[in-house]
């Protein structure tokens, strides 16, 4: 029986959206779970906090520790790592769920943004890997999760918004060297990606620019990153995985029940239309 009953999950951006669902889903087997993100209190447009999170997830049957931190702040990866082993005494799995958007070009895209997408997707990701690592060696069965699109040196995802794409691949960069710098210790580094687009609360952040209805729900990712994270960590590494993919590995062959709205055409995700 595969199981993440009693791992201990350190999941960054798990207040709400994709992150927060892969919580839910390990919290059903009996899960530890570290929520590591900012929201301590209800932002007017995205909903959830670490700590209606927390409730959600024992709820659902697993342990919750949620912790205040911003992924931009070394000391407080250091401070948050070391409180979840200090509580659960160790780390079997890292998601890095975290990101930043703004799907703007070259001359629409301030300092500022700029540096949030690099500091949140490729830097933080880097330093919550680099933080968790000692602890993953030594567990039986880990895994990094990164959360980030299959490379690809087509100009067509580079042209509409440069700084994302080169944020967002900055992460899947991080996957191809983990996954083989740490590969003789076992521990598995892959990434996972939507095939349409999902829908989360972060998508009121994008105006109307995309309808829920063309999209599907985040469970679907959920079961992917579980299908996943519950396989040998020597098994698998170093891949850039679409939900649908793995799922179809493991026996899955009906995707409707995922959709928002049932019969509606799906949105391909934004790195693979």
């Amino acid at each position: 029986m595969r199981s993440l009953k009693d791992k201990t999950l350190f999941i960054s951006g798990a207040s709400r959206g994709i992150g927060k669902a892969i919580a839910l889903k390990a919290a059903a087997d009996g899960a530890n779970i570290v929520i590591a993100a900012k929201t301590t209190e209800e932002h007017p447009k995205l909903p959830g906090t670490i700590f209606s999170a927390a409730e959600e997830i024992v709820a659902a049957g697993g342990k919750a520790l949620p912790l205040a931190v911003d992924i931009r702040e070394p000391e407080q990866i250091a401070a948050a790592v070391e409180k979840a082993v200090e509580v659960f005494g160790g780390i079997d799995i890292l998601v890095n769920n975290a990101s930043a958007i703004n799907l703007t070009g070259t001359l629409e895209t301030p300092a500022k943004r700029y540096d949030l997408m690099m500091d949140v997707n490729v830097r933080g990701s880097f330093l919550c890997s680099q933080a968790c690592l000692p602890h993953l060696k030594k567990a039986e069965n880990p895994h990094i999760l990164m959360m980030s699109p299959p490379i690809s040196l087509e100009p067509r995802w580079f042209g509409p918004h440069l700084a994302y794409t080169m944020s967002k691949y900055g992460m899947s960069m991080c996957v191809l060297g983990l996954a083989e710098e740490f590969r003789d210790a076992g521990v598995a580094v892959n990434a996972l990606w939507p095939k349409s687009v999902v829908a989360t609360a972060a998508l009121a952040m994008l105006g109307d620019a995309v309808k829920t209805d063309f999209c599907r729900r985040p469970d679907i990712v959920a079961d992917a990153a579980y299908a996943l994270l519950t396989r040998p960590s020597r098994s698998t590494t170093g891949r850039f995985w679409l939900d649908e993919e793995i799922l179809a590995e493991e026996g899955v062959t009906d995707f409707a029940g995922y959709a928002v709205a049932p019969g509606h055409p799906l949105l391909p995700d934004l790195f693979l239309g």
